[in-house]
């Protein structure tokens, strides 16, 4: 059947799904350059004013695990469209929050746009095959990529002109383009429902069980990984090795979301001819040479930040092209639990990931320079090829390998 936009009973467009996922992203980080008027606003430490990004990212985490198997019980819409709505009350709350706690709750209540990524890959795998799921994904994730390289600018645009709420502001205004758009564009896509919720988490053991499941599910967590520790250790490298002032940070950090671009794009135009083994294979060895050449770099004395930023792009590229395979591996490996196997394997990926960033800061200190940073990225890349290679084995003992 041919797409048409806006037209419930065809595919859900491209830009849908963009828009949708794009909600989560946007509401994570055009805030961060308020987060010290936050504080005086609300006359609380910093520490805690950071918490607006800490607790998003566990309930972020924690709502994967009910958004995708009650999708898979009551449908991709329904709850698709709710979660926008408890999305955008709690944006409208969190603008009129009297005190930091309330908008705390606000914030927590505000991941339940999370449902963008989780359901937008599983609609694309109930509508094509698993090849072309990662080439959609690619191109969605591709679209999505531009917040995270201009939300914070226009986040600190908007705290100098308006005030902070202002970005909460901007927000809301996503929020609810998305909840029309996926009115108006988005049908049902789940033709396979669950007998009742309780029956859908009893079906985590089955994932549980599939090795195949562990290995996408592992390869995208580890592969997220390097990325997570880069954005738990750049800001120390940055400012206490490098000597590089916030803004110069934000200018040099946009060439890894260049990066991601361009490895989405890879995998939007090659997945289906490669494969999604072979293209989460190809992205995890070039994100390991990239933390390779920045040791080198360091090591031949070259302390500047395009040592550490430069080979960045590659690790932006490798984790473009692995992800989106990855995600649509997870998902194709019991395609009737598409949306459980989407939460589940987005709250190890998101978790896992945070883990990593916990840990890239651990050991950096001006002594220690960059290589603490380096080798928690190097460990996680090299823990991804395992992790793929088990895949690809997988398939070969199974009698099957994927193309």
């Amino acid at each position: 059947m041919t797409k048409a936009y806006l037209n419930r009973r065809t595919a859900p467009h491209i830009t849908t799904l963009v828009i949708a996922t794009a909600t989560g992203a946007l509401a994570l980080n055009v805030f961060l350059p308020s987060l010290p008027a936050m504080a005086r606003h609300f006359q609380t430490d910093y520490g805690v004013a950071q918490l607006v990004i800490s607790l998003y990212l566990a309930a972020t985490a924690a709502l994967q695990l009910l958004i995708g198997p009650a999708s898979d019980r009551f449908g991709r819409r329904p709850v698709m469209l709710l979660s926008l709505a408890v999305f955008i009350v709690a944006t409208v709350a969190a603008i009129f929050a009297p005190t930091i706690e309330i908008l705390l709750a606000c914030r927590v209540l505000q991941a339940f746009a999370v449902a963008g990524m989780v359901l937008s890959r599983a609609i694309v795998r109930d509508t094509v095959s698993p090849e072309l799921t990662a080439s959609r994904i690619g191109y969605i994730t591709m679209g999505m990529a531009v917040v995270p390289m201009i939300g914070p600018a226009i986040g600190g645009f908007l705290d100098e002109m308006y005030g902070w709420q202002s970005a909460f502001g901007l927000t809301l205004t996503f929020g609810i383009l998305a909840f029309v758009v996926v009115y108006l564009d988005l049908g049902e896509t789940n033709r396979n429902r669950t007998s009742s919720f309780g029956a859908q988490f009893r079906t985590y053991p089955q994932l549980f069980r599939s090795k195949l499941f562990w290995g996408y599910a592992l390869t995208a967590a580890f592969t997220s990984g390097s990325f997570f520790a880069f954005l738990g250790g750049a800001p120390y490298v940055s400012s206490e090795i490098l000597k590089m002032s916030p803004s110069s940070y934000g200018l040099y950090f946009a060439i890894l979301a260049i990066g991601y671009m361009v490895g989405n794009f890879v995998t939007g135009r090659y997945a289906v001819r490669v494969g999604i083994n072979r293209m989460m294979l190809a992205g995890n060895f070039v994100t390991m040479f990239g933390v390779l050449l920045s040791a080198a770099l360091f090591a031949a004395g070259f302390v500047h930040p395009l040592s550490l930023f430069g080979p960045a792009v590659l690790i932006g590229v490798g984790n473009g092209i692995t992800l989106p395979s990855a995600n649509s591996g997870l998902v194709s490996v019991k395609p009737e639990l598409a949306g459980s196997a989407s939460g589940l394997g987005g709250a190890l990926q998101i978790g896992g990931g945070a883990a990593m960033s916990v840990l890239a800061g651990l050991f950096l200190s001006p002594e220690s320079g960059v290589y603490p940073l380096l080798l928690v990225m190097l460990g996680s890349a090299s823990a991804a090829v395992l992790a793929t290679l088990f895949v690809i084995q997988a398939y070969r003992f199974g009698g099957r390998e994927r193309p």
